[in-house]
């Protein structure tokens, strides 16, 4: 029993429940206009780099053995 007498197992829930929630309102932001045009810049799109994409695709197709669509093969061993 901790000192306010509840059980180590409600104070874990109430600490899981209050990072979730942390975490949940963290996620929404506001962009103003002056940050809306710095990342609509070209660079700030990954997929305008040609290798990192082909890179991600060779980690998802490795990943998920299953997934079509990167012409990649493979049960998930890294190899395809």
């Amino acid at each position: 029993m901790c000192k306010d007498g509840r059980a180590r197992g409600e104070v874990a829930v109430v600490f899981a429940a209050l990072a979730a929630i942390t975490g949940l309102a963290s996620g929404c932001v506001t962009v103003t206009p002056a940050q809306r045009e710095q990342l609509s810049k070209p660079e700030m799109n990954p997929a305008t780099d040609i290798a990192e994409d082909v890179w991600h695709g060779h980690i998802e197709a490795a990943r998920h053995g299953a997934m079509g669509g990167h012409g990649g093969a493979g049960g998930g061993c890294g190899c395809g």
